[in-house]
């Protein structure tokens, strides 16, 4: 069902988001060059349960575009401004790849407001080659515009060609790219490109449940980096989607979404 888009610009300074369903809150954070309603799969499902928030990050969506020298501060603390208006004092908080690190970095800040934090498809200590095509593509992004980079995205989230299960999944991403704002999402995946070290060391800090999930096949957003994660997060789970790959919460939609649900029941920590 189509997502109903309430954008509240001047309380919450340029975001929007929607909320949906009652119960405890679930907030959802898309990655780079999506937007809000490439969750529709988790909304609907989650939704029946809990109170689910999925907002558009700044520079994507109908949300505002960050500054050039935005950091992953920024982000962290657009999501805590979001929970001041709505006034919720607390949440669990999930991000997919560029999402993850927000969803990480507002845990790790926000620790008494995360109730638990899920990364999927999350970025850490990128390998020398990988760190460079990340550039790279930042780069051409900026020269060139999203348009230059719009198919090379679709192959490497899935597949070249893209095989027939996966073609409406592939199309509604491409529609999304075609839409974002092109200086948002260019600022944004400056950042992205800079930022798989930014938590090395810190995980261990993590005082909530904790979650990292990637697909068997995500070349960039891989399960050695998943499961390097997981070990510095003393506690946490892993879970690897078997033949899944970036896009893997439209994809894999009733796989994910079961994990999801598997760790939204897990017991809370008590809070000190």
């Amino acid at each position: 069902m189509p997502l109903e888009l309430m954008a509240t610009r001047g309380a919450l300074n340029g975001t929007a988001y929607s909320a949906h369903g009652r119960g405890e809150v679930v907030v959802l954070i898309h990655g780079v060059g999506m937007q809000h309603a490439v969750w529709e799969p988790q909304i609907n499902e989650l939704s029946v349960d809990y109170q689910v928030i999925a907002y558009d990050m700044l520079g994507h969506g109908a949300s505002r575009t960050p500054p050039q020298d935005v950091s992953l501060a920024d982000y962290a603390a657009q999501l805590a401004a979001l929970l001041d208006y709505l006034c919720i004092p607390a949440a669990n908080v999930i991000g997919h790849s560029m999402g993850a690190l927000v969803a990480l970095e507002f845990a790790l800040t926000h620790p008494a407001r995360t109730l638990r934090v899920a990364a999927l498809n999350a970025v850490f200590r990128r390998s020398p080659a990988q760190r460079a095509s990340v550039q790279a593509r930042a780069a051409a992004l900026l020269k060139t515009g999203v348009l230059s980079t719009l198919e090379p995205t679709i192959s490497r989230w899935f597949g070249e060609p893209v095989p027939p299960s996966l073609q409406t999944s592939a199309t509604t991403v491409k529609r999304f790219l075609e839409a974002v704002n092109t200086v948002g999402y260019a600022r944004t995946y400056q950042l992205f490109a800079t930022s798989d070290m930014v938590h090395d060391g810190r995980l261990v800090e993590l005082l909530m449940p904790a979650l990292f999930m990637t697909g068997e096949d995500d070349l960039n957003s891989s399960p050695s980096m998943s499961q390097a994660m997981s070990q510095q997060a003393i506690g946490s789970s892993l879970v690897i989607i078997p033949s899944a790959r970036h896009m893997m919460n439209l994809t894999d939609s009733q796989r994910i979404n079961k994990e999801l649900r598997r760790f939204l029941g897990c017991p809370l920590i008590p809070k000190q």
